[in-house]
């Protein structure tokens, strides 16, 4: 028995430490910067830029405005533009942009309805050969759509993501820690298209997708990007990110806000990896690495911590090593405590909030595994606060 919990403890960091730290540089060593399409061609299709919005009176019309400023050709872009039972004055601030720019469709829903559905009742409307898919609250630089759509010149690419900077940095809160994790996360998608063409999943607040390729998002899921995007992938297709096309997104800064958005997410997570399990087979292919070490095992990471946990108490009972290791290990949930106590007072340690993001976002994948276990009813749900 003490040798098989042994071998278990190892075994779960092991496969922590995997998807946190030698996936990342496996990637970093086997990227040659390969591209899928043709740099040097200016492709220019007709696209559809289509957004949900819910109480956006803050951030649409600079959006909007983001939009229409766009050095892409004119007669190319069809704005689409469904309100989601709205109650501030979003449905006023477009209804103005309506009147001035005949290449925008507003479409008013009397009833909450949830992003995603929303956006699968508004698709075909579109008339672009790719779609955009937009968050309110992300901003486009002038360039953005063009450099967005120049790899789908090459039929085999499916999906392209964007580069997400993030703006609105604040010491107090936890937002330093979220870009930094959003900025890793950028650049292992990047990684994993530019081997494989296998990125797994955009950052939802603007990506792009052929339209023949999308793919309606159940009513009840929670994170609809990463679904449309494994379905791309199912279909044979290419998913990559373009460093290139820059987009501005305010960041997360209030924890309990991230908290809570984390579980949703984390119940999203879940819910996919059931709808795509399939993609586990055949193994030792790109999908499948791409799949098990980005996604299943980061998911999985607040499983094999409480294993490992729960291993290495029993095992400190009958090693020296075990006994020093379990009080290392307990020492990450002192440094959690002596970071919320700092908090109070308002000091704010830069190294000591990134362990408290960390542990927080694994503690909501954990909630967020047995909300799937539960079942989901709805995808509505409330957004987190803009420009925090």
């Amino acid at each position: 028995m003490i040798i098989a919990l042994q071998i278990l403890l190892w075994i779960c960091v092991a496969l922590v430490f995997h998807t946190y730290v030698a996936y990342p540089i496996l990637l970093k060593l086997f990227n040659r910067d390969k591209k899928f399409y043709d740099e040097s061609i200016d492709y220019t299709p007709k696209v559809s830029i289509v957004m949900s919005l819910f109480n956006e009176e803050d951030v649409i019309a600079e959006k909007l405005e983001t939009i229409i400023s766009s050095d892409y050709p004119r007669d190319k872009i069809q704005i689409i533009v469904g309100s989601d039972n709205s109650t501030d004055k979003t449905n006023e601030i477009v209804g103005e942009f309506v009147k001035n720019h005949n290449l925008i469709i507003f479409i008013p829903f009397s009833q909450r309805q949830g992003k995603s559905n929303v956006i699968n009742a508004m698709i075909d409307r579109a008339d672009g050969d790719v779609l955009i898919l937009s968050d309110a609250n992300v901003m486009f630089d002038r360039n953005t759509i063009r450099e967005l759509v120049k790899p789908f010149e090459n039929q085999q690419v499916g999906l392209v993501d964007t580069r997400m900077t993030n703006t609105g940095l604040k010491k107090e809160g936890i937002s330093i820690q979220e870009k930094s994790y959003i900025s890793r996360e950028v650049m292992i998608k990047y990684y994993e298209g530019s081997i494989w063409g296998t990125m797994m999943g955009p950052f939802g607040g603007c990506f792009a997708i052929r339209k023949k390729l999308y793919s309606p998002v159940p009513v009840n899921f929670l994170v609809d990007d990463f679904y449309i995007c494994l379905k791309v992938l199912e279909k044979g297709y290419k998913a990559i990110n373009r460093l290139e096309a820059v987009v501005y997104e305010d960041v997360s800064n209030n924890l309990s806000d991230e908290f809570r958005r984390k579980i949703r997410i984390a119940t999203g997570d879940f819910q996919n990896l059931w709808e795509f399990k399939n993609l586990l087979w055949p193994p030792f292919t790109g999908l499948w690495f791409s799949f098990l070490s980005h996604k299943i095992f980061r998911w999985l990471t607040p499983v094999f911590m409480i294993i490992a946990y729960i291993s290495n108490l029993i095992l400190a009972f009958y090693y020296d090593f075990y006994a020093y290791m379990f009080i290392a290990y307990n020492f990450a949930f002192i440094l959690l405590i002596t970071d919320f106590l700092l908090k109070k007072i308002q000091i704010h340690n830069i190294i000591l909030r990134f362990i408290t993001h960390f542990m927080s976002m694994n503690l909501a994948l954990l909630i967020g595994m047995f909300k799937a276990m539960k079942g989901v009813k709805t995808n509505v749900w409330k957004p987190t606060k803009r420009n925090q």
